[in-house]
């Protein structure tokens, strides 16, 4: 459960240390991306840029397992 909760937290780090390289990329502003704009506050889910790095990183998994 540990090693688990450390990957969490290591996987999230790195996340948020790539997020602006990979904002200037245009990951997060693709067709397809959710953003709703309120009085209250905002709500921003990348789906698309999400479906695309799973992708990426399932061929990256695959190809370096071979």
């Amino acid at each position: 459960m540990l090693k688990w909760l450390a990957t969490l937290v290591a996987a999230l780090l790195v996340l948020g240390l790539l997020t602006p390289w990979l904002n200037r990329l245009g990951l997060g502003r693709l067709p397809g991306d959710v953003r709703i704009r309120s009085k209250h506050g905002q709500f921003h889910f990348p789906f698309t840029s999400v479906v695309l790095a799973s992708l990426a990183l399932s061929l990256l998994v695959y190809l370096l397992g071979r």
